[in-house]
């Protein structure tokens, strides 16, 4: 029987796990491993992918993958350890700094020497809080999102009080086997940078799943914290953890926290520092079980360390982890350790031997290992709690949410209503308000330049380039922060993994994994972000796929220029033409999608492997950080970019190639460079010059756009004269799917190279263009 047949509420042992290469390890990784009991809690609205409940959390598998997996039927789950009505902590006193607690180290005969930077590395799995730590450390300010992977980079800061130390927060990762790419930037980092101590992050509600990394992390033989988050939560539940027990049976020091309280967080500090200034290493590296078949396991890593270790040494690569990695068929560790065609034989002499005398093949076997040492360390040291408030708000929620026929009228309905609340009623009011004041501030400014008798053509600059420009474009904010505010509170409850696990089943008929969903859901914030986000995709071919159709999500950028036409041209239909335009660009997307999936990105999606988190009440500290973040960053771009945009453009209107100011801006140098390339664009009904430039300025910047149609027409009522409604909705289009901006541009060469980048820039303004010419040959029959 596979894992495919399980019915929901069924329960079952894991026999054989199937499959093959870096998914089976991550199969493994996440403890779907022989012997693991799971149960089938749901399938997703399509019937496909399904969530199973593994090692007290929520992992979602598809029925293709599901199938590969073996199972055994279990008539009954085992009744669930849960606290005592007065349970409580170990009450034995933790130990204090240097006495090692009941913990035994290996520390340096010398300490770090005085002045030198201590460096750390914050690791953890995804979603367990690292950012909220490290936000509480640094006093830094970086997002926090209640989904898998926000952290798509390493950020760096001083802990506060220290500045000789530096923590450097990585993504999150299940373990150290190179299966996404965000897994490869941990791994290089704690190995190739050499951080003198890791804290590990663990989230003690989920803590079975967590431990799995941090034995890995344990094996590198860096001087190592361990952080327990969550703690309120745990004990809120009636669970508890016995500190001094779980410190001994690991051997590194263990510290009690909550991140989002900032409980804990101190004396973290103080431990921190202590074993990367004395170097105490963890006590143990070894988590053979030496009963049952752990001693096979046992035998073949000690074979293989004495034989590997020379070349350990040479390669600086830690003499345990080197072979725990060989063992599990590491084709990059084997690489770097240089064996020879008779040592690596050898190995495999081993290793076969090994699997014989287990049971289980390589890779299952090292799994196995971990997973007897984290149940027997949970048994002794975990009085588990019963089942949380808010894992039962979860499912509760999720009925609705992810049920079968109302999931996707949910996400419609949710997202409509971002769009009309943002669009019709929020956003438009604040928009309304914010104008008249620049308005009201442009008219004060002109009267006072004209009383004081300022030079004329200082006056245009400042009234008709500066304020006009930048001043249309500041309208907008309101628009911007709205659309943010309701993303952030989206993906702050956990929201955004639903909606990855509801599409995953149609994303993948166009090519893609439902995980693929988010950075194209963050590009209607900003392509930027978006394109990062792309880095917690295991699939090169899904993250290039992924990457090519974000910027086909209408970013915020584009909303001053939505407003501006939207305003002029069809002010009695504003939410339509909006959510037009927001679903006409996925329907570009989807079908050039399915293009590209035909003959470019040939093959299948990524498999779809993501835990769910729980629910949570966004924070409001933190979606006000990230409104403040996302505001900041429009005004940066209004008085850099786009104020620099508009002085250009202002003189280049105003100037002739002699730098004669003249009366006409046909005359002007502007006119010049922008008629050259308006033919291009006659086809799709607006052929002038002017808006040939407003469409070369946005390329720097989109709300340049706007700016620049301000400039160059005066007000909205010259523009109406020239263009036709047909010609409106073909510029809209256009504005819409043509080249994203400057910045998203050079994210995109950062991530795949410059020659994509160029391809994108040619692909999208051809897209562009036949999409524009089609409506416009269709609006001309209508409108």
């Amino acid at each position: 029987m596979t894992l495919k047949e399980l019915s929901v509420g069924s329960s079952a042992i894991v026999t054989t796990v199937g499959g093959e290469g870096a998914l089976r390890q991550h199969f493994l990784d996440m403890g779907v491993i022989p012997g693991a009991q799971v149960t089938l809690v749901k399938f997703a609205p399509m019937g496909d992918p399904m969530e199973l409940r593994i090692h007290g959390y929520e992992l979602t598998l598809r029925l293709a993958d599901a199938e590969k997996i073996e199972i055994q039927p279990v008539s009954a789950q085992p009744a669930q350890k849960t606290a005592p009505a007065k349970a409580v902590a170990d009450a034995t006193a933790h130990p204090g700094l240097g006495e090692g607690g009941k913990y035994h180290v290996k520390a340096d005969e010398h300490p770090v020497s005085e002045g030198t930077t201590l460096t750390f590395a914050l690791a953890g799995n995804q979603n367990c809080g690292k950012t909220t730590l490290f936000n509480q450390l640094t006093g830094s300010s970086q997002h926090v999102g209640n989904f898998p992977g926000v952290t798509v980079d390493r950020k760096s800061g001083a802990i506060r009080g220290h500045a000789d130390t530096e923590i450097t927060d990585l993504p999150g990762i299940y373990s150290m086997s190179p299966y996404s790419s965000e897994e490869i930037v941990t791994r290089q980092f704690i190995i190739g940078e050499k951080p003198l101590g890791i804290i590990n992050i663990v989230d003690a509600t989920n803590i079975e799943r967590n431990l799995y990394l941090t034995m890995q992390l344990m094996e590198l033989d860096v001087p190592m914290v361990l952080a327990l988050n969550m703690m309120d939560e745990m004990r809120g539940n009636g669970g508890s953890i016995r500190i001094n027990e779980m410190e001994e049976m690991l051997g590194i020091p263990v510290v009690p926290i909550s991140a989002a309280k900032n409980e804990g967080v101190d004396e973290l500090v103080r431990h921190a520092l202590h074993v990367a200034k004395y170097q105490e290493r963890p006590g143990r590296t070894d988590f053979c079980d030496m009963n049952d078949h752990g001693g096979a396991v046992h035998r073949c890593l000690h074979g293989i360390m004495h034989l590997i270790e020379d070349h350990a040494k040479r390669a600086d690569i830690p003499l345990r982890f080197a072979a725990t990695k060989l063992v599990e068929g590491d084709a990059r560790i084997c690489e770097l350790l240089c064996l020879t065609e008779n040592e690596q034989e050898m190995i495999e002499h081993i290793i076969k031997q090994m699997e014989d005398e287990r049971g289980l093949d390589r890779a299952a076997a090292i799994a196995d290992m971990r997973f007897s040492f984290i149940e027997k360390l949970v048994d002794q040291t975990v009085i588990k709690p019963h089942e949380s408030r808010e894992r039962a708000r979860s499912r509760r929620i999720d009925r609705f949410l992810t049920g079968k026929y109302t999931a996707i009228p949910a996400f419609i309905a949710i997202m409509g209503l971002i769009f009309f609340l943002t669009f019709n009623v929020i956003g438009a009011g604040l928009q309304t308000l914010l104008e008249i004041g620049i308005d009201q501030l442009t008219i004060l400014t002109a009267k006072a330049l004209t009383a004081a008798h300022v030079n004329q053509v200082l006056h245009s600059l400042i009234i008709d380039g500066i304020f006009n420009g930048v001043g249309s474009v500041l309208s907008f904010l309101p628009i911007i922060v709205v659309l943010f505010f309701f993303l952030s509170l989206l993906e702050d409850t956990g929201y955004m993994a639903r909606v990855a696990f509801v599409m995953d089943k149609l994303l993948r008929k166009i090519g893609l994994s439902g995980r693929s969903i988010v950075p194209m859901l963050i590009g209607f914030g900003c392509t930027v972000p978006g394109v990062m986000a792309s880095r917690t995709l295991p699939s090169e071919r899904d993250r290039r796929m992924t990457i090519m159709l974000t910027p086909f999500m209408s970013c915020s950028a584009k909303l001053p220029i939505y407003g501006f036409f939207t305003a002029a041209f069809f002010p009695k239909h504003g939410g339509l033409v909006m959510i037009a335009l927001y679903f006409g660009g996925i329907a570009v997307g989807i079908l050039t999608a399915l293009f590209a999936k035909a003959f470019r990105f040939r093959g299948e999606a990524v498999p779809f492997v993501m835990e769910l988190p729980n629910y949570r009440m966004p924070g409001m500290k933190n979606v006000m950080q990230l409104l403040w973040e996302k505001a900041k960053d429009f005004l940066q771009r209004a008085f850099t970019v786009i104020f620099l945009a508009t002085i250009i453009i202002w003189f280049l209107q105003n100037f002739s190639l002699q730098l004669n100011m003249v009366s006409d801006s046909q005359n002007s140098m502007l006119a010049l460079v922008a008629g050259s390339i308006a033919p291009i664009f006659r086809p799709l009904g607006f052929g002038d010059w002017r808006i040939s430039t407003a469409l070369i300025t946005g390329f720097m910047a989109k709300e340049s756009v706007v700016s620049t149609l301000t400039i160059l027409f005066g007000s909205s009522a010259d523009l109406l004269t020239l263009l036709t409604p047909a010609a409106a909705a073909s510029l809209l289009v256009f504005c819409l799917l043509y080249t994203p901006c400057v910045a998203a541009i050079a994210s995109i060469k950062r991530e795949l190279g410059i020659r994509w980048a160029f391809q994108t820039v040619v692909f999208q303004c051809v897209i562009a263009w036949i999409c524009a010419f089609i409506v416009h040959a269709i609006a001309v029959l209508f409108l």
